[in-house]
């Protein structure tokens, strides 16, 4: 895989879809896993849980897409 690949599948994909992508930080590497909210020219932007990040194409190393997030559990209640 080049360098540009992972780049060109972002580009290619509509906002809304689940995605995870690897891109280089300060010190190594980390993941952004959400939904992709906006494609630009220079950059993409993941909705996380922690909250937006924009990714400039340059720094991605991997991404792909994922399924949809399974659905959160019912919280559990103590016994009375």
């Amino acid at each position: 895989m080049t360098h540009e690949e992972p780049a060109a599948l972002l580009r290619g994909l509509r906002p809304g879809v689940r995605v995870v992508v690897r891109y280089r930080i300060d010190g190594g590497f980390t993941d952004a896993l959400g939904t992709l909210s906006d494609v630009g020219t220079d950059g993409c932007t993941v909705s996380t849980r922690r909250g937006e990040v924009l990714i400039a194409y340059p720094l991605v190393t991997a991404a792909k897409t994922v399924p949809p997030a399974p659905p959160r559990r019912a919280a559990r209640t103590r016994p009375l």
